[in-house]
């Protein structure tokens, strides 16, 4: 690893959404040129990359549990960072739950701020959570940095961040709109999930039964009469269902100011495929089947889907193995911080889907959605955040290898075809990452 760069020369440089030869000059911690390739032949200290290898963008990564402080045995900012930088994440927007306290007020925001400035290697960003009973700690929340806030519609899994009921999201809806914020939802409807069969169970078919297309569904119209009646922006967190589609195509067409994510794991899995109790793909909502994977795929690429992001939602070996295998009780998250960007290229790549495209997903779109038009592009004046993949350098990945706290990984035994190989920050090794808030961008 080159610890830090004035120059790199490529053959294939990401720009304005297309590659090319090029050479990046970096300077102050931002890019101060793209010329051409053959300009950087004298430059003294240019990185010369192979062929092989794609000179991108960092990635930025607005869905990830740190769980730090409360809940550092789970994950903590060093090991998730650390994580993030060698998977070629140079941006992370921490989750709002899971830690202990939770991000619902300025003060437990300054808590979780000192926390991270002393351990994080990548820029770090915070969401703020919406709960019962914080109305009031919003607006403070939003002047102080965050960049939106989280609400579930169906218990988290916490105790500590419970679900706002109907009229309770309403509130805040028109709460946020009233001073311009963002609100990004975890959409499934508690109602839909009560009435779903959820016996104790080892089989992952019994618990996909359990998380039915329809929960999802029915919480996305609910969101979207919402965003229609206050004018807020919505963004839906981590689609799973593709029968939802036609709802979210419907609104776009609408004019509702409305944006979807969806993530790695339920590009590159499918249900059909998935043994039975083996919590380390147990995901809420969940992988779906091979269809509805296509489904999503095709969204991407029509723009109906704006991005890729990894919901890395790690746990203690403790939590994710609770029950002996009994999905029902399992701990529900994913680790693919490290991996996510590069599953998706493998699986893009194999569906004839180009890297640029994916950058765009995981990139470009995230650091559009938290206001970071000075992420997730190179060009003149964005921060010198940059990753290389190289498509010669397979990746075989092992749990153990990967630097998130514990070694758990729905990844572990699968093989890319390339690996990230150099990441940048403000080029520079990833060693201290900054606290970005809305004034940030």
């Amino acid at each position: 690893m080159v610890e830090a760069i004035t120059a790199v020369r490529a053959r294939h440089v990401l720009v304005d959404g297309a590659f090319r030869p090029a050479t990046v000059r970096v300077g102050g911690g931002r890019v101060t040129e793209v010329a051409a390739y053959d300009d950087g032949r004298h430059d003294p200290g240019a990185l010369d990359l192979p062929d092989s290898a794609r000179l991108l963008p960092g990635v930025v990564d607005t869905h990830v549990h740190v769980n730090e402080p409360g809940r550092t045995e789970w994950e903590g900012f060093a090991t998730a960072t650390t994580a993030a930088a060698r998977g070629g994440v140079t941006t992370i927007i921490d989750m709002p739950l899971n830690s202990v306290p939770p991000t619902t007020t300025v003060e437990h925001l300054r808590l979780k701020q000192h926390v991270a400035a002393e351990k994080a290697r990548v820029d770090v960003g915070f969401w703020g959570g919406a709960v019962p009973g914080n109305l009031a700690d919003l607006r403070p929340l939003w002047e102080a940095g965050v960049l939106g806030f989280k609400c579930f519609l169906a218990p988290s899994g916490v105790e500590e961040f419970p679900p706002l009921t109907p009229p309770e999201l309403d509130a805040a809806l028109t709460e946020i709109a009233g001073f311009g914020g963002l609100m990004i939802v975890h959409a499934e409807d508690a109602r839909v999930l009560d009435e779903a069969p959820h016996p104790p169970s080892r089989a992952y078919a019994d618990f996909l039964l359990s998380r039915p297309d329809r929960a999802e569904t029915d919480a996305i119209r609910r969101l979207l009469d919402g965003a229609r009646a206050t004018g807020c922006r919505v963004h839906v967190l981590h689609l799973s269902s593709a029968r939802a589609l036609d709802l979210l195509a419907e609104a776009r067409a609408e004019g509702l100011p409305v944006t979807v994510e969806t993530c790695p794991h339920y590009l590159c899995f499918s249900a059909e495929d998935l043994p039975d109790a083996a919590p380390q793909f147990k995901c809420c909502p969940p992988i779906r089947d091979r269809g509805n994977r296509d489904a999503l795929w095709d969204a991407l690429v029509d723009g109906v889907i704006d991005c890729v992001v990894s919901d890395h939602s790690p746990s203690t070996p403790e939590e994710k193995g609770r029950g002996d295998g009994d999905l029902q009780q399992a701990w529900g998250g994913i680790s693919g911080l490290q991996v996510g960007f590069t599953a998706v290229a493998d699986e893009a790549a194999a569906r004839g889907i180009g890297l640029e495209q994916v950058s765009r997903w995981m990139a470009t779109a995230t650091a559009d959605l938290v206001g970071f038009g000075h992420k997730g592009r190179i060009a003149v004046g964005a921060d010198a955040d940059l990753t290389v993949l190289d498509t010669a350098a397979p990746l075989d990945v092992r749990a153990a290898d990967l630097a998130h706290r514990h070694p758990i990984s729905a990844y572990d035994g699968r093989r890319l075809a390339g690996s990230v190989t150099h990441t940048w920050l403000r080029g520079e090794e990833p060693t201290a990452g900054r606290l970005l808030t809305r004034e940030a961008a």
